[in-house]
């Protein structure tokens, strides 16, 4: 049996079929022709089987998976994460969300909290899987505390009250993504040991939390060491201080900052919000 609602806010009616296990809905965000990089006046709609990836936009779009049945929440929040320019995949049973997140990156998953599978989703989201932690809006009726959920959401759902909490998780999806993120660098230098004796490494990585590492010479954990290093397109080095958290016996080591000085702090956070493609949000965050 096919239900049928109204989805014109995207631009196409959009058919969803419950009984389809692999069936999801996937919505780019504004302006965004599946397949293509093509930007028109409307944003469009697709559904597609589950297992075919589609291209969001050249810059970075957080995924959103979202859960239930309630085709008028749908509506909701499909016109919230089209204005916050995330694409959203809708999967009609908790039961069967697991499986999405374990095929791609999800960065938010929202859940309608209207049975006890809701409750079994999110306890499998936090026991961990091959995805990263992702962050948790739950949709609730109920004024009870949902364990687990960063934000909730109390039914009935206005657009305005919508849009307000997905503001508070947007902030921490994008506090999440620039604190894991890391960029490719393959830098040789010469780094100093706070003995005086220097070194050969190559700084393979580097994002808001550290570096990574890569030395023929061995570093142990809890070192400390110390480089100038000059950021692809900028006009002068920085002064980068670092210690040693964990070591491979390959010659990687990943590395957590010291303090940094300011200017070259500024320098460096100036860098990496340069290089995070983040697709903007049409509305204020």
């Amino acid at each position: 049996m096919r239900e049928q609602f109204d989805a014109n806010h995207f631009g196409i009616v959009l058919a969803t079929q419950a009984t389809a296990a692999n069936f999801v809905i996937r919505t780019l965000p504004y302006g965004q022709v599946p397949g293509t990089d093509k930007i028109t006046a409307k944003s469009r709609a697709v559904a597609e089987i589950r297992g075919k990836r589609l291209p969001v936009t050249s810059d970075m779009a957080f995924e959103c998976l979202f859960v239930s049945r309630d085709p008028r929440l749908f509506s909701t929040f499909g016109r919230i994460l089209r204005d916050l320019a995330i694409s959203m995949d809708v999967c009609l049973s908790p039961s069967r969300a697991i499986n999405l997140l374990d095929k791609g990156h999800t960065d938010l998953v929202v859940i309608d909290w209207d049975s006890e599978e809701s409750s079994d989703l999110l306890q499998k989201i936090w026991m961990g899987g091959k995805w990263r932690q992702p962050t948790v809006v739950a949709i609730s009726s109920s004024n009870t505390p949902v364990p687990g959920a960063h934000v909730v959401l109390r039914k009935p759902i206005t657009h305005a009250s919508g849009a307000e909490c997905m503001k508070t998780a947007y902030s921490k999806m994008l506090f999440e993504y620039r604190r894991h993120a890391r960029y490719a660098l393959m830098t040789p230098l010469v780094a100093a040991r706070e003995d005086g004796r220097t070194m050969s490494v190559t700084v393979v990585d580097i994002g808001e939390g550290g570096t990574g590492l890569h030395s023929e010479e061995k570093l142990e954990i809890g070192d400390v060491v110390s480089f100038r290093l000059l950021l692809p397109s900028t006009q002068r080095d920085i002064l980068v201080r670092v210690r040693v958290l964990w070591t491979l016996q390959s010659g990687r080591a990943g590395c957590e900052f010291m303090p940094i000085p300011p200017v070259d702090l500024m320098i460096l956070h100036d860098w990496l919000n340069a290089k995070a493609q983040v697709k903007k949000p049409l509305t204020p965050v």
